[in-house]
């Protein structure tokens, strides 16, 4: 059966399509800067063997990068008289400087081999990729070509970045409305087999968790004295903090998950994964088979490292990772 030709065009014109996204590609720096890759994963070997917290600062810096104003590396620019900038909003003050340092390297070394043509974005989800398979974790594959964003306010993070005391169902909706389902949620979540959280995160459910029980009941014992201990003076040094995994905490694999049900999950957040229905049956899946772990990790990071991505058309490729190429506002 033959169609007219504005039959098909219309057809064609309902298809969903994103042009910012139909613009990046693998091989983006094939010819433009062909050893982008390979600098960036010799930046961040050394930087990580020299400070092995980089892999898992980085990777929280790319999510919340990523999930405020899209990965469009909008986190990094530095705030001025004019604007307080995302990396001061409240939630971002904790972010470590491992990953900024370790991105602000790789695009150095970049602009003296290939000026003006990678963006800070692009490196972020590249050294964010390989810090990730350094440490054990999967490789995926990557889609280059990301521009770096014009707009970086500290007004615009709160409610685009989960909290710990926030209920399972206001997480899922946040999640939701970025375009990620309840299993992405928490293969994503997976993230904190790596890395720390600061004591002040998680206070509240060893000091202070009810009328009836200072500590909650629900955390293992031994564990729970461990972390009274770390955090005794977390109110007069806010740095305090402790490894989200005590098994593995420099290792990326699926113990996160099987240490939740043994009352090891250090924030509220982690320890209500194991037990609302909507998500505890991934977090079963995930404890007894990493390598699916792995892959649905995997697919969720490709997913996010698109989300909300710039093109020329509202980005650019910053000169320096902290600073807008012309004065914004």
């Amino acid at each position: 059966m033959a169609f007219p030709l504005r039959v098909l065009l219309l057809l064609f014109l309902s298809i969903p399509f994103s042009e910012s996204k139909s613009n990046l590609s693998f091989d983006y720096y094939k010819r433009s800067c062909p050893n982008f890759e390979k600098i960036v994963r010799e930046t961040i070997t050394t930087k990580q063997m020299s400070n092995p917290a980089t892999a898992a600062g980085t990777l929280r810096l790319f999510f919340h990068d990523c999930m405020v104003e899209g990965c469009d590396a909008s986190v990094f620019i530095a705030s001025n008289s004019f604007n307080t900038a995302e990396r001061d909003a409240d939630v971002n003050l904790s972010l470590s400087g491992d990953g900024y340092e370790v991105v602000v390297r790789a695009k150095t070394t970049l602009e003296l081999t290939c000026p003006k043509v990678v963006s800070c974005a692009d490196i972020l989800a590249v050294a964010t990729r390989d810090l990730v398979t350094m440490v054990g974790g999967p490789y995926y594959k990557i889609r280059l070509g990301r521009k770096d964003g014009l707009v970086s306010k500290a007004s615009r993070v709160e409610g685009n970045l989960p909290r710990s005391n926030m209920s399972m169902t206001h997480v899922i909706n946040l999640f939701a409305s970025k375009g990620f389902n309840v299993q992405e949620m928490v293969a994503l979540t997976g993230g904190h087999t790596i890395g720390f959280s600061h004591c002040i995160e998680f206070s509240d459910r060893l000091y202070s968790y009810s009328k009836k029980h200072a500590t909650d009941p629900e955390l293992n014992s031994k564990f729970a004295a461990g972390l009274r201990n770390i955090c005794a003076n977390h109110t007069i040094d806010k740095t305090m903090s402790a490894f989200n995994d005590v098994f593995t905490p420099g290792k990326f694999d699926n113990m996160y998950f099987k240490n939740l049900p043994r009352g090891l999950g250090l924030l509220a957040y982690d320890h209500a994964l194991v037990k609302d229905p909507r998500t505890k049956p991934f977090v079963e899946l995930y404890a007894t088979n990493q390598t699916v772990f792995f892959q649905d990790f995997s697919r969720a990071m490709q997913k996010l490292s698109i989300h909300g991505i710039k093109t020329a058309k509202n980005g650019e490729v910053r000169n320096r990772c902290d600073q807008f190429n012309s004065i914004q506002t």
